[in-house]
């Protein structure tokens, strides 16, 4: 009970570390270690697919001919989330890391709908070469990504093998997703935030959910590329973020979350990686009414919140070789 009333302090009252976990460096680049620095030295190819409509953001790496992943990120970010996870897998998989619409580098749209990133996921894997062994690819999605992947896995089973989700709980609490329809409906023409310089941008970078952010090379390393230069409305220079900011008021929610029907389904076999600190297991403990299917294979990575690659990478990806080499879904 004392863990759970001091979390709830936190989350009304975040420390300004949780706000803005990148403020007191102003603008200079942290010290990383050798490992995330080689990783990300593996540039990937950068391309873009058209599906829907829609021109999306694509980074590949690996070769085709190889077993296929697709890693989906989650809410508001973008492809790469992936960069200094998915080289770790480079020489053994295709692999192709997608931003949404509406998210990274990815063309907006007017509606974001569940079975349009479900086709945007099937465009993907084709253009960029992940059926090409013979079989289907793994999707692999954090957070609403995730959602994402079981959506997939639930309607267009014949799109993968199998899917991964990393701390994926179908969406915020019932009382948080009504507070966020009831702030859409009251700013449908909600204009992104701007700032005046890339410095300024990045002081105000913040993993949502709120969490503590200790390795802030990582954080660093997304937060320079989740921004987007603009012209402010007094003509000056400045930056902005590169997600849709009406992306929730214009998401199709009447897909959003599994029905009991979808649950009867079956299933490509689904398996799941958690944050032992995050909310949603939290929630679980506490005995709250999910929609997360409880039954999945799952590995809880020690001292990670919500956001885990962020928090523990090197463990994500030892989790995501775990179930890669020995998960039932990786035979043929």
């Amino acid at each position: 009970m004392a863990e759970q009333a001091q979390a709830e302090r936190v989350r009304k009252d975040p420390p300004p570390e949780h706000v803005a976990p990148l403020a007191a460096l102003k603008g200079a680049e942290p010290p990383a270690p050798r490992w995330f620095r080689d990783a990300i030295a593996v540039e990937p190819e950068r391309s873009f697919v058209e599906n829907l409509g829609a021109s999306l953001e694509v980074l590949t790496w690996g070769e085709v001919g190889k077993p296929g992943l697709l890693f989906i990120h989650g809410a508001s970010a973008h492809a790469d989330w992936w960069s200094f996870i998915a080289p770790f897998f480079a020489q053994d998989y295709r692999i192709a890391a997608v931003s949404l619409a509406g998210m990274g580098l990815s063309d907006w749209r007017e509606t974001y709908r569940f079975p349009d990133f479900a086709s945007d996921f099937e465009a993907v894997a084709q253009a960029t070469g992940l059926y090409a062994d013979g079989g289907k690819p793994i999707y692999i999605g954090h957070s609403f990504g995730g959602a994402q992947v079981f959506f997939t896995g639930m309607r267009a089973p014949e799109q993968l093998k199998a899917g991964i989700l990393i701390d994926t709980g179908f969406g915020a609490p019932p009382e948080q997703v009504e507070r966020g329809e009831a702030a859409s409906r009251e700013a449908p023409d909600r204009e992104a935030k701007t700032y005046p310089s890339f410095e300024a941008a990045l002081a105000r970078f913040r993993l949502m959910p709120l969490q503590p952010t200790e390795n802030l090379y990582v954080a660093d390393f997304i937060a320079r590329r989740s921004l987007r230069q603009v012209e402010r409305a007094d003509g000056s220079e400045g930056w902005t973020w590169r997600f849709d900011p009406r992306l929730w008021a214009k998401l199709d929610r009447t897909t959003m979350r599994p029905t009991p029907e979808d649950f009867a389904r079956p299933l490509p076999p689904m398996a799941h990686i958690a944050g032992e600190h995050s909310a949603l297991l939290q929630r679980r403990r506490d005995g709250k009414l999910m929609a997360f299917p409880t039954s999945l294979p799952e590995i809880v990575l020690p001292d990670a919140y919500h956001h885990v690659m962020v928090d523990q990478p090197l463990a994500l990806v030892s989790a995501l070789r775990t179930l890669l080499t020995a998960w039932p879904a990786t035979a043929a």
